[in-house]
């Protein structure tokens, strides 16, 4: 794909409830000019690399848990220790990723982000540590982190008249390549002869993310000191999100949808287990659910840069998830289909909002900063919602009251919904 050429009245059509774009700060000049390879279709190769990534080394470990906590003789708290700490990295890292954009470019940052990706799985895996084991998945976890806020920027720095399409094409990069993770880990381990090479291969795909950055990393470091002094200026203003109702309203919404997310990955088939399904059908129906993901992950955001109103779409989405949350409760056996699939539909709020960030945003320092916010607030809240429906089941022995609690946070996340959709950017009130 090309970058987009000089904008004309119809490639620049954006929401109806997107504000005037002729007030607030002036957008710092896109660096793509050099030409298209040098620009658009190299970054869009290399952001598709990156998004592949994201989540391969946290599903491959997820699908390989039980051979790690046997080989490195992990207890049970070390081990709930690692299924958390993916949260805690996004939200620790990621909230220093602006810092980083101050000091220096995306390219160089993301670069450097896939290198310790790939160190990160290899240190994890050549040791008998428990401690190393950790340490390298934080290393691991923490370029993940910093890709994470970084790829809503570049969207907008590059492809601003196509936020939602190219939003869409790399969620969905982003799915398969946690689906793929997920399938291959064990018959690659079982292949190769260890869990620690069904969880090193993986760093080779995060090497060859590397390479589309290096040729970019040396291009924008020339263009950087090319700046003129008012996009200097430009680069050091500080917008804070946290300081304003929009931050809020979308860091809180990624959190609650993020909450019911990882609870449903974490309890569904558990869900289905219990209504009488056995567990090999439990599981297809997770699987079935992940794989409807794929295609959604792709048209939601691409409807949001289309439509005129984002309301219609967010309610949409919560009303699936409210049908899918009634269902599991009154009827989880025969309705199974039906429900994994509004489950799916609803929970595509996730690469919905990662296309708002840029809509929201007037220029790339803008969108870096909400989108850093947006998501090291809302892991945070997100990691709370396995945890909390784990407590809430085993207290009540039973599906309704946890069902109840996530529920209740769909509530929150469609008010705050309402809230982001209305048009205003997060330069106007910082």
């Amino acid at each position: 794909m090309t970058p987009p050429p000089t904008a004309t009245a119809d490639q620049t059509r954006a929401p109806a409830d997107a504000p005037p774009a002729g007030s607030g700060p002036v957008p710092t000049r896109p660096v793509n000019s050099a030409g298209p390879l040098a620009g658009g279709a190299l970054v869009l190769v290399g952001m598709l690399l990156v998004a592949l990534n994201l989540r391969v080394a946290i599903t491959s470990l997820g699908a390989l848990l039980d051979e790690v906590r046997d080989g490195l003789g992990l207890s049970g708290a070390m081990a709930g220790v690692v299924t958390t700490l993916p949260t805690l990295a996004f939200a620790v890292f990621g909230a220093l990723t602006p810092r980083l954009i101050r000091r220096y470019t995306p390219a160089r940052v993301l670069l450097v982000a896939m290198f310790v990706l790939a160190a990160g799985q290899l240190v994890r895996v050549g040791t008998d540590s428990a401690a190393v084991f950790l340490a390298g998945s934080a290393l691991a976890l923490g370029g993940i982190a910093v890709a994470n806020v970084l790829l809503p920027m570049l969207v907008k720095q590059y492809f601003p008249n196509r936020i939602g399409l190219i939003t869409g094409v790399y969620s969905m990069t982003l799915t398969v390549g946690a689906a793929t993770a997920a399938a291959a880990a064990v018959p690659v381990a079982h292949v190769l002869g260890s869990w620690q090479a069904g969880l090193a291969v993986w760093a080779g795909l995060a090497a060859v993310a590397v390479l589309p950055w290096v040729p970019l990393a040396l291009r924008t470091r020339g263009a950087r000191r090319a700046a003129t002094p008012t996009e200097a200026g430009a680069a050091r203003r500080r917008i804070r999100p946290g300081r304003t109702r929009l931050g809020w309203a979308m860091a809180v919404y990624f959190g609650t949808q993020s909450l019911g997310a990882y609870a449903i990955m974490g309890w569904l088939a558990q869900i289905f287990r219990d209504a009488g399904y056995r567990p090999q059908d439990a599981g297809l129906l997770l699987a079935l659910g992940t794989a409807l993901g794929v295609p959604i992950a792709l048209v939601m955001p691409t409807l949001a840069g289309r439509l005129r109103s984002l309301r219609p779409l967010m309610l949409t989405l919560s009303a699936a998830m409210a049908l899918a949350y009634l269902g599991m409760a009154l009827a989880p056996h025969g309705g199974a289909l039906l429900w994994v699939v509004l489950l799916a539909i609803g929970q595509s709020a996730f690469p919905l909002i990662l296309a708002v960030i840029g809509l929201r945003a007037r220029t790339a320092e803008g969108t870096v900063a909400l989108s850093a916010f947006t998501q090291s607030t809302g892991y945070l809240i997100g990691g709370l919602g396995p945890l909390l429906v784990g407590i809430l089941y085993e207290a009540t022995a039973g599906w309704t009251v946890p069902i109840g609690f996530l529920l209740a946070a769909l509530a929150v996340q469609t008010c705050l919904g309402m809230v982001v959709a209305r048009p205003r950017h997060i330069e106007d009130e910082g």
